[in-house]
């Protein structure tokens, strides 16, 4: 697999975007612990709570502080806009990118 390009609370978000998307997370579900979360994927707590933060700001999740994170009523539909944003995110970055190596290679060529 290609996972080593992936940063640890990227595969974690995708994992959970994963489940909620096949329904083994549906609407109200309460995700596993933060620590349980480092144990089942072997990261530091600070890990899975970038992750976390990352899902509650596609709206894929919510948290409530002593007790836990739950699947979102609209995650289903926000998996797959969240999909769409990322997407165009990483177009618009490549599209940069591109434009970047242009002007360095027409800086060298003359």
């Amino acid at each position: 697999m290609s996972n080593e390009a992936t940063q640890p609370y990227q595969r974690i978000v995708q994992d959970v975007r994963a489940k909620i998307r096949s329904g083994l997370y549906t609407p109200g579900t309460k995700l596993p612990s933060t620590r349980e979360l480092a144990d089942e994927y072997a990261v530091a707590p600070g890990t899975v709570q970038r992750a976390l933060s990352e899902l509650r700001t596609a709206g894929l999740i919510y948290s409530h502080q002593g007790r836990g994170s739950f699947v979102a009523e609209a995650a289903s539909t926000s998996a797959d806009d969240s999909t769409a944003s990322a997407l165009k995110a990483l177009q618009e970055q490549i599209q940069d990118l591109t434009a970047r190596i242009e002007r360095i290679e027409r800086g060298h060529s003359g």
